[in-house]
């Protein structure tokens, strides 16, 4: 491992800092960069994650996409937990602590905001940074882009319908410009210049050169992750001083949920025997949320200055240290899986 990979807690721990820092000092900066966007995509936190996916997208081989139909218990597993389970865990969640365990904490209308903010978030799973997470986890590259289209396939037509469902809203209105923005910006653009990159310089010099520079650009993916989990933080730099308590009673659940659905996926994919490097993105995939359409919902629905809002929002602020410790876990623990070459998944 390099000084990034083995020090990514520290390096995540120091932007965060900064992130936080240079948001109270330079509020103007972060504001005109969080404008810079497309259908509510901020570009420059979309050209930051091309740059950590890009190397994953590089081992992508359309070749061996047509064989993982054969391999159906890791794509079965990511569908069921993301749709039958993590939406309802998360309402549940957020019903038990802001109605009963932080009861009298908050006002009741703020409540009942940041539980619908909760819903917004379980009912999304990852689109874009769950590739990273693969990639920290030596994930199949084929399988994980696999699971994350079918999933965007699914999220087009059960999104609106079991947001709807949980918050009691039947007219759910689904920002589809952001939906169609993010699925364009985060998938198909990195895929296909990982694509013709792998094609070009296979043809010119081989496969060998390919992973080499997959292992060249590893420096560079970090430098990506460090400098969005910057920016995310100085986005909200202000709102996290200014609410700090609000801010953990949502990070609490938040989190539960997130560690909590991991458990879940990680357990079965155990159960099944799946090979390590499809079960780790496949609970990944749940665990992280697709936190673009979260927020634009959040914000078309209820407000800017919403609760609902402000959920959506910590949920991308937890997003990436919880992230980071369960890569961390999956990692020490891949003994518990078979390797893809030894086992039929």
């Amino acid at each position: 491992m390099g000084i990034f990979e083995r020090f990514l807690s520290i390096w995540v721990a120091l932007a965060i800092v900064a992130g936080v820092g240079l948001g109270l000092v330079a509020p103007a900066l972060f504001e005109s960069v969080s404008q810079i966007e497309w259908a509510s995509v901020n570009l420059v936190i979309a050209l930051l994650i091309w740059l950590m996916i890009y190397p994953m997208m590089l081992k992508v081989e359309p070749s061996c996409l047509k064989d993982v139909g054969k391999k159906p218990k890791g794509l079965a597993l990511t569908l069921v937990v993301n749709w039958l389970v993590k939406p309802f865990t998360m309402a549940a969640l957020g019903v038990l602590f802001f109605k009963y365990v932080f009861a009298g904490m908050v006002p009741v209308e703020d409540a009942q905001q940041y539980i619908a903010g909760m819903v917004l978030l379980g009912v999304a799973p990852c689109t874009a940074m769950v590739f990273v997470w693969s990639h920290l986890t030596d994930g199949d590259a084929n399988y994980t882009l696999v699971q994350v289209s079918v999933n965007n396939l699914i999220l087009v037509v059960a999104y609106a319908p079991i947001a709807g469902f949980l918050l009691g809203v039947t007219d759910l209105q689904i920002p589809w410009d952001t939906l169609v923005a993010s699925v364009i910006i985060f998938v198909l653009v990195p895929l296909s210049a990982g694509m013709l990159t792998q094609k070009w310089l296979t043809r010119r010099s081989g496969p060998k050169a390919v992973e080499r520079l997959a292992a060249r650009l590893k420096p560079t993916s970090m430098l990506g992750l460090l400098l969005t989990v910057m920016l995310l933080f100085g986005f909200q730099a202000e709102t996290i001083v200014a609410q700090p308590g609000r801010v953990l009673l949502i990070a609490i659940p938040l989190a539960i949920q997130s560690y909590g659905i991991f458990a879940i996926a990680y357990g079965l994919a155990r159960v099944l025997k799946l090979p390590f490097d499809v079960a780790a993105p496949a609970a990944m995939i749940g665990t992280s949320n697709f936190f673009e359409l979260a927020v634009a919902v959040a914000i078309s629905l209820f407000g800017l200055a919403s609760g609902a809002a402000l959920a959506t929002v910590v949920g991308v602020l937890i997003e990436v240290p919880v992230m980071l410790s369960l890569v961390a876990f999956a990692n020490r623990t891949k003994g518990w899986f078979s390797t893809a070459d030894s086992v039929s998944n």
